[in-house]
């Protein structure tokens, strides 16, 4: 399961692809693609993995991905029952990195677009009120083309490079090397499936088809973060879902997430997250708190920028 590079085809008539789905398993794979992609999840929850960033999305999350970065999105395993009602639409676009042209780019007035689409090589969230223009631009582009089309766009990565509320979610170093990235993405794949478990190195290693000897060398060298913190991350970051959806105890959720007790989950949470378990919960469920434009996910990723 190797990340798949994705050929986009677009109309003849248009420079750049702008769609909406409305299903949850659309290139439900790890893949990588040439062109740069701006995605607006207007309905929807779940896990998005952004090259060895795992980060929870939600309804209103706009997030923008670089050429060749290898994402997917991997909505709850709740839009796949049977009987799922849960309503999924998201609105995405896809652009060549030089779709403007060099000369355009080159413009001293657009050093700043020229400057993102760098940074968007690590994969960008967008936050704040940029967020929310950026979603509305995008609702526009839906229902138009041509030329005011590209202006939209050019808006909306206008708006981006000028805020000041951005995450670059990618490590600085990630450079996924694409000989190996079949046994990576098996790893995680499998990791995702069986992360409540224990998972024993020999188990993994199989997985990876190298020996249980050379397994934590070869995943640290591949993905730049050991195999316990992976799965660490994945269970924290499961723990916040549930503790954001308030169904369960807090001890509960420990137990969900995999843990074995509640001293390690308190702990591991808190070196992930910044914040206990409770606080967490606390900050986000607490409305007249949090300020209206910004997600409890994205106050956190400010704090920790700080």
């Amino acid at each position: 399961m190797k990340p798949q590079l994705l050929r986009l085809s677009k109309e003849p008539t248009q420079s750049f692809n702008v769609r909406q789905d409305v299903v949850p398993d659309v290139n439900n794979k790890w893949h990588y693609h040439v062109e740069v992609e701006l995605i607006h999840f207007n309905k929807g929850k779940g896990t998005q993995f952004v090259g060895d960033s795992i980060n929870r999305f939600q309804p209103g999350d706009v997030v923008l991905i670089g050429s060749e970065m290898p994402h997917i999105s991997r909505f709850d395993d709740q839009y796949f029952e049977p009987a799922n009602t849960l309503p999924v639409d998201i609105r995405v676009a896809h652009f060549q990195p030089n779709f403007f042209g060099e000369v355009f780019l080159n413009l001293p007035e657009n050093k700043i677009i020229r400057e993102l689409l760098e940074k968007a090589k690590r994969g960008i969230k967008i936050t704040g009120q940029a967020k929310k223009t950026v979603a509305t631009l995008m609702g526009k582009m839906l229902q138009t083309d041509g030329f005011e089309r590209m202006l939209m766009l050019m808006e909306a990565l206008h708006e981006i490079a000028k805020s000041p509320g951005i995450i670059l979610l990618s490590s600085m170093g990630f450079k996924l090397d694409f000989k190996e990235s079949e046994r990576v993405s098996d790893i995680y794949a499998y990791t995702f499936k069986h992360f409540k478990e224990k998972i024993s190195l020999e188990e993994i290693a199989q997985i990876a088809n190298v020996s249980p000897n050379s397994f934590c060398r070869f995943f640290k060298s591949k993905t730049g973060k050991t195999f316990s913190q992976f799965i660490l991350e994945l269970k924290v970051g499961h723990a916040c879902k549930l503790l954001i959806e308030d169904n369960y105890s807090i001890k509960q959720i420990c137990y969900e997430s995999g843990f074995n007790n509640s001293a390690s989950f308190y702990k591991y949470f808190k070196t992930v997250t910044g914040n206990s378990p409770s606080a967490y919960q606390k900050e986000f469920l607490n409305k007249s708190k949090v300020v209206s434009l910004f997600t409890n996910d994205e106050l956190l990723h400010l704090k920790k920028a700080k």
